[in-house]
């Protein structure tokens, strides 16, 4: 897997490229991407903020503050935990939308037009199977923010469930969990 971390040297935080590329590249590994795939993490180390965003798919750019690979207890020192949980996440998004079969029923909208309710959906979707391929996901916390956009209710609570636990959904099948919490866009 080749995958390339900007910037190459890091001045403001504690980081290391190469072990960044090498978590995010098992990542990708276990999420059954292409070896031939080169992935790019563009890393913005000037902000604390937490934001990752898949911005590219080919080829396949991953966008990220600084904030989301931090330490929080060792502000500006890597929390490869933190790495690999944002990698899972997007690096699942990126395998499904490789995918012709998880968009068979209609393909999802570009990650810039996903709804938070969206997002989170399919975040509880990847991070479900990152557990499954041996990545702790502490799915504690991102049950609590499937609630805060999906309910706080035991409608959301056995969505999440079910998608948490799926090992092959679809575009269609991940709109049906919002329109079933009743978090559809407007």
């Amino acid at each position: 897997m080749t995958v390339t971390v900007t910037p190459a040297e890091f001045t403001l935080v504690v980081y290391d490229s190469a072990r960044i590329a090498e978590l995010v590249g098992s990542v990708a590994d276990r999420f059954g991407l292409p070896a031939d795939l080169p992935i790019s993490v563009v890393v913005d180390e000037t902000t604390p903020l937490a934001r990752a965003q898949l911005v590219s798919v080919d080829p396949a750019v991953l966008q990220v503050e600084g904030g989301a690979f931090e330490q929080p207890r060792h502000l500006r020192h890597l929390n490869e935990a933190a790495v690999i949980l944002t990698a899972a996440r997007l690096l699942g998004r990126l395998a499904d939308r490789r995918d012709p079969a998880f968009s068979a029923g209609g393909a999802p909208p570009a990650e810039e037009e996903l709804t938070l309710a969206q997002a989170d959906v399919w975040d509880a979707y990847s991070l479900g199977r990152a557990e499954r391929l041996g990545f702790e996901a502490h799915q504690p916390r991102w049950r609590y923010r499937f609630r805060t956009r999906h309910g706080f209710s035991d409608v959301a609570d056995r969505v999440f469930d079910r998608v948490w636990a799926s090992p092959q959904l679809t575009w269609a099948d991940l709109e049906a969990a919002c329109a079933e919490t009743g978090a559809v866009p407007a």
